[in-house]
């Protein structure tokens, strides 16, 4: 990849664009200062309760430097992200949208990609079960990612406390392709694993942009979790691998990380666990710590 040309005094800006997946439409939002100057577009895929904007493009007043979007676009990337299949802005289905159905949404998503920057491939960070998605999408179609970031990843589960509380509501969603959210529930993904990781306002602005679209999300990747795991086998991965995580998430337990980290097949792979974050690393107080590994690391081919 070409070396990033930082341009701090320039603003990104953003575009809009649509691709279809049978009958779901995908919103898809791209940022960037042209022309960028970083290599492979940067993919950046949601998790399981929040989608795309309000994960990767939030803005706080009062509080700047909340968008990992402009933040990589002012460092020369050309950055991407999707609402998944009944997320944000893309069609709501009766399907529950699980890992499987994320995967062929970013086969949709990677294509589109390709042929607007006409880039041979991209490089792709996944949150959560966003790394989860990103992670099988890249097991399924090695030669489309050439730099691959896991945050916040599961292999099996084990030793995860939060997983294992959250098998309680195996039940429902085994039965049900949605479940209700609200603003009690999104501020609590931010203080549930170490309380003062996050800024109460982010937390605050997360859950006022997440909710104008409505107050429920999917429940394929909480069963996925829950009951399915492992969803993506790590001896199928050819990409650069950067695995990160954060010093206090509650999900992704460090012995499971190195397990999975032990049979990817590729020599450069990378892991990093990050003080004074939690789950959700991109909007913490020490966010930077997170977007610099992952900079350094997209860039170390220059």
């Amino acid at each position: 990849m070409r070396k990033p040309v930082a341009k701090a005094s320039a603003q990104p800006t953003g575009e809009e664009h649509w691709a279809q997946k049978g009958d779901v439409r995908l919103y898809l939002w791209r940022k960037r200062i042209a022309p960028a100057q970083a290599g492979a577009p940067l993919v950046l895929v949601h998790g399981s309760s929040l989608s795309a904007l309000p994960s990767y493009d939030l803005q706080v007043p009062g509080h700047p430097d909340y968008s990992m979007m402009d933040w990589f676009a002012r460092q020369g990337y050309d950055v991407w992200t999707l609402d998944h299949e009944g997320y944000g802005r893309s069609t709501v289905t009766e399907r529950n949208a699980d890992i499987a159905c994320g995967v062929e949404d970013l086969r949709v998503a990677v294509r589109l990609i390709r042929q607007v920057t006409r880039a041979r491939q991209v490089a792709m960070y996944g949150l959560s079960s966003g790394s989860l998605r990103a992670g099988a999408y890249a097991a399924a179609e090695p030669d489309a990612v050439s730099h691959l970031v896991l945050d916040a990843f599961v292999y099996t589960g084990e030793g995860s406390p939060t997983l294992a509380k959250r098998k309680e509501g195996l039940g429902f969603f085994r039965t049900h392709s949605r479940r209700p959210i609200d603003r009690d529930f999104i501020m609590g993904i931010f203080t549930r694993d170490q309380p003062g990781t996050t800024e109460p306002a982010v937390a605050e602005a997360v859950a006022e942009a997440q909710l104008v679209y409505g107050d429920s999300v999917p429940t394929g990747t909480y069963l996925d979790m829950t009951q399915n795991l492992p969803v993506v086998d790590p001896r199928a991965i050819r990409a650069r691998t950067l695995i990160v995580r954060g010093e206090h998430d509650g999900i992704a337990a460090l012995e499971d990380l190195l397990e999975f980290f032990r049979l990817l097949p590729v020599s450069d792979k990378q892991i990093a666990v990050l003080p004074g974050l939690a789950h959700s690393t991109q909007l913490g107080v020490h966010r930077h710590r997170m977007w610099n590994s992952v900079h350094a690391f997209l860039r170390r081919d220059a």
